[in-house]
């Protein structure tokens, strides 16, 4: 089945009613335009949650996750990305930091994120999935739909794209 094309431009002109992420995300995934629903994870300088997220089935979600905006280390890396893939997952939104772009520019997901780390981060097992996120001046709740290209990210209550 062949993925609808979009862009964010067109859908904001066409709906009033979405939200936009501040326009601080980079691209850094293998593919520069993907959509899907948001799955959500709230965690901070550890991505064991991330990383047990990511070994799961995806079946097109876009994994959500609001890593506090820190900028002391990476959340994603090569090896996430590469199951992220694997498991199909459209894309990953990431409030935080990457590393290993190299890696990430060669797998076919979708990753934005703040900038890029060299450390990685902890291993505590904390965060929290399935809860509200509030960063980039929008809520997003699971379920919601994310849409991402090279101009943006929108967030929107309901399905935009078949």
């Amino acid at each position: 089945m062949a993925e609808r094309e979009f862009m964010t431009t067109d859908l904001s002109d066409a709906h009033e009613d979405v939200r936009y992420l501040a326009p601080n995300y980079r691209d850094f995934g293998g593919k520069l335009r993907f959509h899907g629903p948001a799955k959500t994870l709230l965690t901070f300088e550890d991505n064991t949650k991330l990383r047990a997220a990511v070994e799961q089935a995806g079946n097109g979600q876009v994994l959500v996750v609001d890593g506090g905006g820190s900028m002391n280390c990476a959340l994603f890396g090569g090896n996430l990305a590469k199951l992220a893939a694997e498991n199909g997952w459209a894309g990953i939104i990431l409030h935080g930091c990457v590393r290993d772009r190299a890696e990430l520019a060669a797998e076919a997901v979708g990753i934005k994120a703040l900038a890029s780390h060299p450390k990685k981060s902890e291993k505590r097992d904390l965060g929290s999935y399935d809860v509200s996120l509030n960063f980039s001046g929008v809520t997003i709740h699971p379920g919601n739909w994310i849409y991402a290209d090279e101009d943006g990210v929108i967030v929107s209550d309901r399905e935009l794209v078949d």
